[in-house]
């Protein structure tokens, strides 16, 4: 029988705390995201790195994992971080250090990894009991002079040991490998750059402080990613990005046209966009052709080896090169638009988004403080240093009465301290002197010693006292990391390019591949649609599923773009080829977009370039539409209608110059179409005011030829006092005029 012990006290009962639940929980959540913002998604500008990280880079320094070393187990590297430094599972940890060992994924990988650590592929990497790593020289400059006190430490978490605040930091690793996160209420996207292109926008920051965005970007051209890729972004754009922090950058697989004979080609695409895996990518392409949503791809294969080479076909020789790139580029991850919104944690801790210059003046102040810090270090290692010196050379001068203190006194350390003035430290150092180090030799080279070291120390005081100074030593230690990083070495050589997208008519050379017929568009009440050849002379003919009927039938043609408005607002575009044929009942229009069982459609009609159509709610409200605006392939559509909770009532083409719109109440009024306005989307202004019911019709017609309506038996009836009901946009209106179709309409439905 298991026995029950309730938890120890504190001498006051149980810890109950009473206090209101908004507030525990207001403050509990806000604690939550704070670590998260600080302590996890956020990298800080300094160092570019967030603490998983830099734990890795200091538990492999003091594991001496040096580029000049033997490597070691990963295991035993995420054993230590998690054991000593960061209390988080071993998965979490290993992933970090593989991202950073991964030449695809990082601009200058940290970590050298032996063994499998994935692929472009999107594979992941092997277990880490069978991966080795060690640092690389771009870890060991973020980590040079973590040892000379040039930064904070601070205790671990369980106290036992300490951790740096911050890295040292040799080149802004923030804009060189950039950095990406998600936190509670806020998120980072910083992508990689070329680090010889900003240490020269460092240089000209520290040459003139008041340098703006522009002259900084005349060296750092834009992102350098490690998948290379052509950058597309307009320079203005960039500009802005850099300038304010938030933009993006648009990037392009690199791709060459390669002539196979008989005046056929393929396409071989040897660069992929930054974060983009090649095998998606294929599917991606082959789901393309399966789906025939690329009329120009022919067929895709993946050629890769150690590089990336994907064979590109086009479906008959006659497709341009340039117009069947620019289709898969707007189809596919061909061509990806990289955010970037550059959130990170300041040197007090606390986060802003920043732009290049701001991140750069950020990064210079940091080195400055470590070049201040490891001098004032190097400085007390030095006074240390001669301190001692200065005792052994008063001892070379005393030699005989040194010899006799050792030699016949019984507390020789104290008598020599009394003798000579000596402290604790110059005592023991004379003490532990060998006999053979007592030649005339010795004392000069400790002569010499103490010279160098003199000289040196009034440097570093004269250094200490002039900022310009420190600037100065700044600018050299940046230029000696370029040496290292530079474009002339094969890790520092530029690998994204840049150019201007073309302009090319994509969608009209697809169009051109279609063969143009006319067919017939039927919709089902139950939403089932199919695409007739030719033209329906007897709808009534149509054959539908049991218990469905006919709900639109429209003339078109293949090469049109059908749209198709909902009673929510929304527009969906389909490609008139796309549709399936009526041999059968069709396919369910809700399988090919994105509507559920409580939307109906409204109406459905081919574009035509240059068309308006006025679209109003039943609520009453409604403008003016350009067809343009509507088009939208994707299978959510576009929303442009506000319909409110009673839904779209309409999307009539303007023909004409007046409107007429009759309510539920049976009431009628004329306004002109000058009074509506244009606009792309919204709600609208109001047509016709409701005390009860809704909109339920309209007409569009010329004044100069009058108004007609339909009535039940399709006969059509000319209404010459159409002007008794002309008044202002937004009235009552006048009931309907004797005759009027009871059904409230202008035409049948």
């Amino acid at each position: 029988m298991t026995k029950h012990i309730p938890p120890p006290g504190d001498g006051d009962g149980d810890r109950i705390i009473d206090e209101p639940l908004t507030e525990a929980l207001s403050r509990r959540y806000l604690a939550y995201a704070l670590s998260t913002i600080t302590g996890r998604a956020l990298p800080d500008v300094r160092d570019g790195m967030k603490p998983v990280h830099r734990r890795l880079m200091y538990a492999m320094r003091q594991l001496r994992l040096d580029p000049n070393t033997t490597a070691k187990k990963c295991a035993r590297v995420v054993g230590d971080v998690i054991g000593k430094y960061h209390p988080h599972g071993d998965v979490a940890v290993y992933e970090a250090l593989v991202r950073l060992a991964q030449d695809f994924a990082q601009r200058y990988p940290l970590v050298d990894g032996q063994g499998n650590f994935g692929n472009i592929d999107g594979d992941n990497a092997a277990a880490m009991r069978y991966t080795e790593c060690k640092l690389t020289v771009a870890a060991q400059l973020l980590l040079d002079g973590i040892d000379e006190n040039a930064v904070d430490f601070r205790p671990t978490y369980d106290g036992e040991d300490e951790e740096p605040v911050v890295l040292p930091a040799g080149f802004p690793n923030l804009l060189a490998n950039g950095s990406s996160g998600i936190a509670v209420g806020m998120a980072t996207s910083i992508p990689p750059h070329n680090a010889a292109e900003l240490i020269d926008a460092c240089l000209v920051l520290l040459e003139d402080p008041n340098a703006d965005t522009a002259r900084l970007m005349q060296h750092v051209q834009g992102p350098d990613f490690p998948t290379g890729g052509v950058i597309v972004e307009p320079r203005e754009s960039m500009l802005e990005t850099y300038a304010t922090g938030r933009g993006g950058i648009r990037v392009r697989a690199l791709w060459e046209k390669e002539e196979t004979g008989r005046g056929t080609y393929q396409i071989v695409v040897t660069e992929i966009p930054y974060q983009v895996k090649k095998a998606d990518l294929v599917e991606q392409l082959a789901d393309l052709i399966e789906t025939k949503k690329a009329p120009l791809l022919g067929d895709v294969r993946d050629e890769s080896a150690e590089d990336v080479r994907l064979v590109i076909e086009p479906k008959n020789r006659n497709v341009e090169p340039e117009v069947l790139m620019e289709s898969l580029f707007k189809l596919s991850a061909l061509e990806t638009r990289f955010p970037v919104n550059m959130n990170v944690l300041d040197a007090r801790g606390s986060p802003g988004v920043m732009g290049l210059r701001q991140a750069l003046r950020a990064f210079l102040d940091h080195r400055r403080e470590v070049l201040v810090r490891r001098a004032r270090f190097r400085l007390d290692k030095i006074e240390a240093r001669l301190h001692i010196l200065d005792g052994l050379v008063i001892a070379f001068l005393n030699l005989d009465e040194v010899i006799r203190i050792v030699r016949y006194e019984d507390e020789p350390k104290a008598k020599l301290i009394e003798a000579f003035e000596l402290s604790d430290i110059q005592a023991d150092a004379i003490l532990n002197t060998r006999l053979r180090q007592l030649a005339k030799l010795e004392e000069m080279e400790l002569r010499r010693e103490h010279a160098e070291l003199a000289e040196e120390r009034a440097g570093l005081l004269k250094m200490l006292a002039s900022e310009p100074a420190q600037w100065k030593l700044v600018g050299v230690g940046l230029k000696d990391v370029r040496a290292i990083l530079g474009p002339d070495t094969k890790l520092g050589k530029r690998r994204s390019i840049f150019d201007t997208a073309p302009v090319v008519d994509a969608e009209a050379a697809i169009e051109a591949m279609i063969v143009r017929e006319p067919i017939t568009v039927i919709l089902s009440e139950r939403g089932w649609i199919r695409a007739a050849k030719g033209k329906v002379e007897d709808p009534s003919e149509l054959k539908f599923k049991e218990g469905d009927k006919l709900g639109l039938i429209v003339p078109a043609e293949t090469t049109d773009k059908l749209l198709i408005f909902a009673s929510d607002g929304r527009f969906f575009t389909i490609g008139c080829d796309k549709l399936p044929g009526a041999r059968g009942h069709g396919e369910p229009l809700r399988l090919m977009l994105d509507l559920d069982d409580k939307t109906d459609i409204i109406d459905m009609f081919p574009h035509k370039p240059g068309t308006k159509r006025v679209i109003a709610s039943k609520e009453g409200y409604g403008f003016i539409l350009p067809e343009e605006e509507a088009i939208s392939f994707r299978r959510a559509g576009k929303q442009v209608l506000n319909a409110g909770t009673k839904g779209a009532a309409f999307a009539m083409p303007v023909a004409g110059d007046h409107l007429g719109v009759i309510g539920d109440n049976g009431k009628v009024l004329i306004f002109p179409l000058a009074e509506l306005p244009e606009m792309p989307r919204g709600k609208g202004v109001k047509l016709q005011s409701y005390r009860e019911g809704g909109l339920r019709d309209a007409i569009v017609f010329n004044a100069q030829d009058g108004a007609t309506w339909i009535d039940s038996a399709g006969r059509t009836r000319v209404w010459g006092e159409w002007r008794d009901w002309l008044a202002k946009r937004a009235a009552a209106g006048k009931l309907a005029p004797k005759g009027f179709p009871t059904s409230k309409r202008f035409k049948p439905k």
